[in-house]
C-alpha cells in the first residue's frame, strides 16, 4: 500500500495530504449542526492551546529537523537554510498579518489594512491566515516524501497531516459557531467555516510546486513553513489561549497538543 502511494507524483501527494486537513476543518465546522451556540471559554482556550502545541512540535520534528538533515545531505551547513528560512517565514507572516484585513474572535478591533469587509468576512480571514503555513507544511512534507521516494518520510508526512487534522477539527468549529452567533444560518456558518480551510490545499500544492520546479530549496521551504507557524503561535494562539488570568485550560491544551504531535512524528516517522 505504502509503495503504491509513493508512486504518486509529489504534487498529487501534496494535494491528497492537504485535502485531508481541509476535510478535518470542514468536519469541525459541521459541529454547528450539533452544538449549542455558546462554547465554554475554557474549552475554547484549551482548543487554542492544543493548536499551539501541535504547531510548535510540528515545526521542530516535522520541519526544522528534516530541513537541517536535508541541507547537510546536499553538502550545505545545516543551520544556514534552517535559520534563514525560519526568519523569512516569520517575516512573511508578519507582513501578511499587517496587510490582510482580519478580525479575531472575541475582539472588536480588526487588524491589517483598513477595508470595507464585513465583520464575518474578517473573522473567516483570521482563521485563513493560520491555515496558510499549516497547508504549506503538510504539502511540503508529502512533496518531500514523493520527491525522495522514502517510506519513513511518507510516514512522517502522514503523522503531520494527522496532527494538523486533529487541531483543524476544533478550529473549524471555532469559526462556524461564532458565525452563527453573528446571525448567520447554520448552513452559511458551516460553509464559511469549511471554506476557511480551503487555503490549505492551495498553499500546500503551491509550496510543493515551488520545490518541484526549483531544486535545492526544499530545506529553505521547510524552515519557511516552520517560521510562519511559530509566528502564528506566538502572535495569536498562545495569547488567545491565555486571554484570562491563570488559564490552566490553555496551558494544558498546549502541552497535550505538543505531546500528541511529538509522539505521532516519532512513532510514525
Amino acid at each position: 500500500m505504502i509503495e503504491k502511494i509513493l508512486n504518486f507524483s509529489p504534487l498529487t501527494l501534496a494535494l491528497l495530504g492537504t485535502t485531508f486537513t481541509f476535510l478535518a476543518t470542514a468536519a469541525g465546522a459541521s459541529m454547528v449542526y450539533l452544538m449549542k451556540k455558546d462554547v465554554n471559554p475554557k474549552v475554547q482556550h484549551a482548543f487554542l492551546g492544543f493548536a499551539a502545541g501541535v504547531m510548535i512540535a510540528a515545526s521542530v520534528w516535522s520541519l526544522l529537523i528534516p530541513a537541517i538533515e536535508m541541507a547537510e545531505e546536499q553538502g550545505v551547513t545545516g543551520w544556514i537554510p534552517a535559520a534563514g528560512g525560519f526568519v523569512i517565514g516569520g517575516v512573511f507572516l508578519f507582513l501578511l498579518d499587517k496587510i490582510l484585513p482580519h478580525l479575531h474572535i472575541d475582539q472588536d478591533k480588526p487588524e491589517g489594512m483598513k477595508s470595507s469587509f464585513k465583520r464575518t468576512t474578517m473573522l473567516v480571514l483570521a482563521v485563513t491566515l493560520h491555515n496558510i503555513p499549516e497547508g504549506m507544511a503538510v504539502g511540503l512534507s508529502f512533496g518531500l516524501a514523493g520527491h525522495i521516494n522514502s517510506q519513513p518520510a511518507l510516514m512522517s508526512a502522514f503523522a503531520l497531516a494527522i496532527g494538523m487534522g486533529i487541531q483543524n477539527f476544533p478550529e473549524g468549529a471555532a469559526i462556524s459557531l461564532p458565525l452563527q452567533n453573528e446571525g448567520f444560518s447554520k448552513n452559511k456558518s458551516f460553509v464559511y467555516g469549511a471554506l476557511s480551510g480551503i487555503v490549505e490545499p492551495i498553499a500546500g500544492v503551491t509550496g510543493a510546486l515551488l520545490v518541484y520546479k526549483v531544486a535545492g530549496i526544499m530545506p529553505w521551504m521547510l524552515a519557511f513553513a516552520a517560521g510562519a507557524m511559530i509566528y502564528v503561535v506566538v502572535e495569536e494562539l498562545i495569547p488567545e489561549s491565555q486571554a484570562v488570568e491563570h488559564s490552566h485550560a490553555g496551558t494544558i491544551g498546549t502541552m497535550l497538543g505538543f505531546l500528541i504531535m511529538m509522539v505521532l512524528d516519532v512513532a510514525l516517522g
